[in-house]
């Protein structure tokens, strides 16, 4: 069953990337960014690909060099999701990616160079309705606030933050998000905590270089979950050294489990003990791979023993309680039938797939009577 958040949210002025809305209340969209050479036109629309059908909203792509953009209006002709394109030091790059169909620049005013060439991109972003985003990171950190600090600090982000900010305030350009990351939860925690009393723009979160799959999981999932039970944060991504796909995945289930947006199965397992009547960590796992496809919100209960099985299949749409010698199943809360051992897996798949047919035209049924 599923639950609404109690999270209230930080208000903020929405933007548009693409047709995804960014703050002012609409849902936190997730994004990740390739990793592919940019130039290499069919290894980054694969990867693009990929990374939107584990539920991105948005992709990231860097734009080096001419060359690059040049590959990018190929990239942005043969997908459909809104490409952010990461861009830093030359405005030409900027002003050519914007005439080849970009959804949102990622550029530093203060890194772009004189005057009139952030002038320059931000009139052509102001002409095709194209927003910006401006992304600090600790490990950038402009000289000068350097030395002022003496090291990177929330206030150091935040300083440098407001300087682009206010070059864009000079300029009357409004539509554009902030992220300030740092790979120090607390540096991260608490230049966002900053930032989010200074502005009313979207924040776009992340603890940037995290670390490899399962320490970036954690590190991101501590630093942004706080932030995000907050309220704070807009849009976000999980940095972490592996398959971009991870790093949307891992957004979706930090989503889900703050009860933020709904996104395929939610599964409650038991980390099983001698109690259990069948392989729970088996069963999981196989489970996992093989719906991955399901987009349908539903909750799955899969319970080893009789102690908490059926607490928390009564609180599932589709629930499992291992007993012997057959294991009860549970249906909307409700004991329904029981299955045996056998082809355990294989049983379960079925009567989560036809759930979710079920669960997916209730739901096509109940759009439909409210747009009629």
């Amino acid at each position: 069953m599923q639950f609404e958040s109690p999270i209230v949210r930080r208000k903020t002025r929405q933007i548009m990337v693409g047709d995804v809305p960014v703050g002012g209340g609409a849902p936190i969209s997730v994004q990740s960014m390739t990793n592919t050479e940019t130039t290499d036109v069919a290894a980054t629309v694969a990867q693009v690909t990929a990374i939107q059908e584990a539920g991105a909203d948005i992709v990231r792509v860097s734009v080096p060099s001419m060359d690059a953009a040049e590959a990018f209006g190929e990239i942005r002709k043969q997908v459909t999701v809104p490409l952010v394109a990461d861009i830093h030091f030359d405005h030409n790059i900027a002003l050519r990616v914007a005439d080849l169909g970009v959804d949102c620049l990622r550029i530093n005013p203060g890194n772009i160079g004189r005057e009139h060439k952030v002038r320059a991109v931000i009139d052509k972003a102001r002409d095709l309705n194209i927003p910006l985003r401006i992304g600090v990171n600790a490990g950038s950190l402009e000289k000068d606030l350097q030395r002022k600090y003496g090291e990177p600090t929330p206030d150091a982000l935040v300083e440098s933050a407001m300087r682009h900010v206010d070059i864009l305030d000079r300029l009357d350009f409004q539509d554009f998000k902030v992220s300030v990351k740092a790979s120090d939860i607390f540096m991260a925690v608490g230049a966002y905590r900053k930032l989010s009393d200074k502005i009313e723009q979207p924040l776009h979160l992340g603890i940037t270089e995290a670390g490899g799959f399962r320490s970036g999981a954690v590190k991101s999932s501590i630093g942004l979950g706080l932030l995000l039970m907050e309220g704070i944060g807009d849009t976000m991504r999980v940095s972490l050294a592996a398959d971009p796909v991870e790093e949307v995945r891992v957004a979706w289930d930090m989503l889900k489990s703050l009860r933020l947006r709904s996104k395929g199965i939610n599964f409650v397992a038991c980390p099983s003990c001698s109690r259990q009547n069948f392989d729970v960590v088996k069963t999981m796992n196989e489970l996992e791979t093989r719906l991955e496809d399901i987009t349908t919100p539903m909750d799955v209960a899969v319970i080893g023993c009789i102690v908490n099985g059926p607490g928390e299949a009564k609180e599932a749409d589709l629930g499992l309680t291992g007993a012997s010698p057959s294991n009860l199943v549970y249906i909307d809360g409700k004991p329904d039938h029981k299955i045996g051992q056998e082809n355990l897996v294989d049983t379960l798949e079925t009567l989560i797939r036809d759930k979710a047919a079920v669960k997916a035209a209730e739901q096509e049924q109940i759009i439909a009577r409210s747009e009629g």
